[in-house]
């Protein structure tokens, strides 16, 4: 389960890490990945933590993972961001 859920994860950052940087102005879908993003951050630290460790992936794991949730707060910013605001003037 440890190696799968690698596998899995490493592949997940690194099709959402290019996407995240081609797709910077669709907000709806940077939305959507950035929830995705959360459960794969839940599930990566679960694995970490609760499954039976291979100790050559153990430091890349976490990697994977810290990884996984910078690219989700960068999702959150550009999926919510407040964009087109034109400054008041006075």
């Amino acid at each position: 389960m440890f190696t799968t859920s690698f596998w899995i994860l490493a592949i997940w950052l690194i099709v959402n890490g290019i996407w995240t940087c081609f797709a910077t102005h669709n907000q709806a879908l940077m939305k959507w990945f950035a929830w995705i993003n959360v459960i794969a951050i839940v599930w990566g630290f679960w694995a970490f933590y609760g499954a039976a460790s291979v100790a050559a992936l153990s430091g890349w794991f976490l990697t994977v993972n810290w990884v996984n949730v910078i690219l989700a707060i960068c999702q959150f910013y550009l999926g919510y961001r407040q964009g087109g605001h034109i400054a008041q003037q006075h």
